[in-house]
């Protein structure tokens, strides 16, 4: 079989984003919900994240920036308070999730207008989205900048999940319950989680 080389740090650097995107697929949603000094809630989705450890629960995701050298309102609002909340994404707020990524003027909340409800956190002054099947309530680790990338590393301090999804006794997530959506090639497209299958290791 033969294959195409690319550069992706040269010759096809202007590609970069559209191939990766492309190709590490499907990519899990993070729906961040911050605040700015005035209490005013921002949500933005990134598909650059994913969780990165247990002991202690830990995740990561990568906002962009706006423009070369300027922040979007969710790296401003926690390097400003370092506190975040990561809502998950099913088809149930797929369209709402879709609406937040508009860019809008700083301080400006996606909230507003989009039916969505939010609910205090328990260790953390950031909202959580009610209509979400999850909500994980973060606390700011650290912030890395590589180049034009800027990864935030959030330590989880609260799981929220909604009540159905859970199998009580076990503590366990129903996966007959939990259909999250997953990113896929930029810029329109997503994809369910509904045909799972199973391989048992030996």
């Amino acid at each position: 079989m033969r294959s195409i080389e690319l550069d992706p740090l040269g010759e096809h650097s202007d590609r970069a984003y559209s191939l990766l995107t492309a190709l590490v697929t499907p990519r899990p949603i993070a729906w961040v919900t911050t605040i700015d000094t005035e209490g005013r809630v921002n949500a933005a989705p990134f598909s650059f994240f994913n969780v990165f450890g247990s002991k202690p629960a830990m995740l990561a995701f990568a906002p962009g920036n706006k423009e070369p050298g300027v922040p979007k309102d969710t790296a401003r609002n926690i390097r400003t308070n370092g506190e975040f909340v990561v809502n998950l994404v099913d088809r149930s707020v797929a369209e709402a999730m879709v609406k937040t990524s508009a860019p809008l003027p700083f301080g400006e909340s996606e909230i507003d207008g989009s039916g969505l409800t939010l609910a205090e956190g328990s260790t953390v002054k950031v909202p959580h989205i009610i209509e979400a099947p999850a909500a994980l309530e973060c606390k700011e680790h650290s912030t890395v900048e590589i180049g034009g990338n800027r990864l935030v590393i959030g330590i989880i301090q609260r799981i929220h999940v909604r009540e159905e999804m859970m199998l009580s006794e076990e503590l366990r997530i129903d996966l007959d319950q939990y259909h999250p959506i997953g990113r896929m090639a930029s810029p329109d497209w997503y994809c369910g989680t509904e045909d799972c299958f199973e391989i048992k290791r030996g």
